[in-house]
């Protein structure tokens, strides 16, 4: 573990990189508007585990790859922006459940869940961003660099499922408002939500390096 002092240090960095709303935020926004509140918490839990995935790849040197190779960056990367495109045209092109025979069944919670997953792990600029942050607070004299990785990691997931989950319930509480008024406006709620997908899934495939 790191000394008391850069661990503090940690938390104080990473809680003011973690305010500042990016791509995850605006996911599991976008999952709370069209959700509420227990599918935006779902998804943020999603985006925790993995950054959770993000840390063992960096304590075992994986995150390395996307920095070292343009392919294998670029592999990852497309295969996120195509991923999140996907769930934003499922999202613009599905049924409005005014006009369905039936109503509508909500999104599984096991599925929003993965699917936070995937987004998280397909984006190669987190890597990157481990492979830069993590080992600044790394101190060799005091254990393992892996297992202080690890715990850096960890300690990041728990912050953010503290700052994105109050976006997510933010997004939970914008659906319950919107819900009370009709078809009409859930219909607004799955342009939000396929729109902000889309939106994402443009911009990681436009970007290049980066964090988050």
């Amino acid at each position: 573990m790191p000394d008391a002092a850069t661990f503090g240090f940690f938390v104080a960095a990473a809680l003011a990189l973690l305010l500042v709303p990016g791509p995850a935020v605006f996911y599991v926004v976008a999952c709370g508007v069209e959700g509420g509140r227990v599918a935006g918490l779902v998804s943020c839990l999603g985006v925790e585990v993995g950054i959770l995935a993000h840390a063992a790849f960096a304590a075992v040197g994986l995150s390395a790859v996307p920095a070292s190779s343009a392919t294998a960056f670029a592999v990852v990367k497309w295969l996120g922006a195509a991923y999140l495109i996907w769930l934003g045209l499922k999202r613009l092109l599905g049924r409005d459940e005014e006009d369905a025979p039936a109503a509508v069944e909500p999104e599984p919670l096991s599925r929003l869940f993965s699917q936070g997953v995937i987004v998280r792990v397909l984006n190669p600029k987190v890597a990157l961003f481990f492979l830069a942050f993590l080992p600044q607070f790394v101190d060799s004299s005091r254990g393992d660099a892996w297992v202080q990785i690890l715990v850096l990691g960890a300690t990041l997931a728990v912050l953010g499922l503290l700052t994105d989950g109050l976006y997510a319930l933010l997004g939970g509480t914008a659906s319950a408002a919107l819900g009370r008024r009709g078809g009409r406006f859930r219909r607004v709620q799955r342009y939000f939500s396929g729109g902000i997908y889309l939106a994402l899934g443009a911009a990681s495939a436009a970007s290049g390096s980066g964090k988050d």
